[in-house]
């Protein structure tokens, strides 16, 4: 079987500029460049650069996939918008991590198969991929959480000591993941077993009260909104919008706390549901 493995990185908050991307054609003759995207696949050899340091200067997004069975998802948002100390509760063993520089948060997902290849999962190509993925981007941008918790419960069939890892915070609304969050939950191969494990303590999905939220930022003080209105106006940033969802939500009321669970005790509620799912790990 010959070696596949696909590289794709993509620009969302601002295209890459003539200077960064004669720097990408340095790393690579052959790759599909353009202002927003880096795409290239190798069948023999590899990326002579490192993909975490690709994203922290140039990029916003990164996925990788090869036919033995890897995969690895990246994210990079500005830290106002998803702190570090935010990210930290989620990433566990080897499978997620959290870096950065530059105010920047960088999260850094992976999966890797042992026994199977992807072409018996159906991830034999990685076309496409990248584009249902990157809306978990904006979700955490808003105050998503899942995507995170997704990736935590990724991380658990591989720990050594899952009895000595907590439970980090449950977000609302497990039940009801978004397009994105369902791709990222398969990308990575989270066990259904675990999902539903993790389902039993889990709030309603965070529901748009669109009253509620018109009579919040009516309610917001002028300066604030002067301030909003100034940054679209000025940067046309994107990011305004999430970062006023982000406001809102942490203003509702917070759920009534649980008592704490670790990676050891979902494992086993898991083990006890798994016959209702028809196996391990899909």
């Amino acid at each position: 079987m010959s070696e596949y493995q696909y590289y794709e990185f993509c620009a969302v908050d601002r295209p890459l500029n003539a200077r960064q991307i004669a720097d990408l054609r340095a790393i690579s003759t052959r790759a599909r460049i353009t202002a927003t995207s880096f795409t290239n696949t190798y069948e023999w050899g590899d990326l002579k650069a490192d993909p975490r340091i690709m994203v922290e200067c140039y990029f916003d997004a990164h996925l990788y996939l090869t036919n033995w069975g890897s995969h690895r998802f990246m994210v990079k948002l500005p830290a106002a918008l998803l702190p570090r100390e935010t990210v930290a509760p989620y990433a566990a063993g080897n499978s997620a991590s959290v870096h950065g520089g530059d105010g920047s948060t960088v999260v850094d997902w992976y999966s890797d198969r042992e026994n199977g290849t992807d072409e018996e999962e159906g991830w034999n190509d990685g076309s496409g991929q990248c584009a249902a993925l990157i809306g978990i981007r904006g979700e955490l941008a808003a105050g998503d959480l899942r995507p995170l918790y997704l990736g935590w419960l990724a991380a658990l069939p591989g720990l050594t000591r899952p009895d000595t890892v907590p439970e980090p915070p449950v977000p609302a609304g497990l039940d009801h993941l978004t397009g994105p969050q369902q791709a990222l939950a398969g990308f990575l191969r989270v066990d259904p077993a675990l999902l539903d494990a993790a389902r039993t303590r889990t709030a309603m999905p965070p529901v748009r009260d669109e009253q509620g939220l018109a009579r919040w930022i009516a309610a917001l003080p002028p300066a604030d909104k002067d301030h909003i209105l100034y940054r679209l106006a000025r940067e046309g940033t994107t990011g305004e919008g999430a970062s006023l969802l982000r406001r809102y939500h942490r203003s509702q009321p917070a759920p009534a706390p649980a008592p704490p669970r670790t990676a050891a005790g979902l494992l086993q509620t898991a083990d006890g549901l798994r016959p209702a799912n028809s196996g391990g790990v899909e």
